[in-house]
């Protein structure tokens, strides 16, 4: 296996699906104590989110409680429960190409501005013929790590 150009530092978010936020509030904001540090809502991504932070500065991980737009339409980010995991990487566009010529099978829509303003990609949770290496089940979320995260993990 080639070298690989790029490192992981650490979990950068849980995101967590439901058919109504205002419940997974309850647990994770009212109950757990969580604060709710931001939102995003995407027709796109048919994402009506909720973001949470637990911890500070580069050592902080999101805690996304995010519910559909419309239940019937994709991407259904209710259809799991734990929607998918969050990783922060040094170089993201080292890491796609890299993976990519792995057999890594990435999820549509490419590099692009992620909720909390982060470039990121998705490793798609079901591998193919071309690309067979994939989440096993998983949504893998790549994150590119600003310059004080990458000091602080590296």
């Amino acid at each position: 296996m080639n070298k690989r150009p790029f490192k992981i530092l650490g979990l950068q978010q849980i995101a967590i699906g439901g058919l109504d936020k205002a419940r997974l509030r309850t647990l994770w904001v009212d109950m757990l104590g969580v604060p709710v540090t931001g939102s995003f809502r995407s027709a796109s991504e048919n994402v009506d989110e909720d973001i949470c932070t637990i911890g500070r500065g580069p050592h902080a991980i999101e805690v996304d409680l995010m519910q559909p737009l419309d239940p019937d339409k994709k991407p259904a980010v209710h259809a799991t429960p734990l929607n998918h995991v969050g990783l922060w990487v040094d170089d993201l566009p080292k890491a796609c190409a890299w993976l990519t010529e792995q057999g890594v099978r990435f999820a549509p829509g490419g590099i692009r501005k992620g909720a909390a303003g982060h470039d990121i990609c998705f490793l798609h949770p079901k591998g193919n013929e071309s690309f067979p290496i994939a989440g096993e089940g998983v949504l893998i979320e790549l994150v590119q790590a600003p310059a004080d995260v990458i000091a602080a993990l590296a």
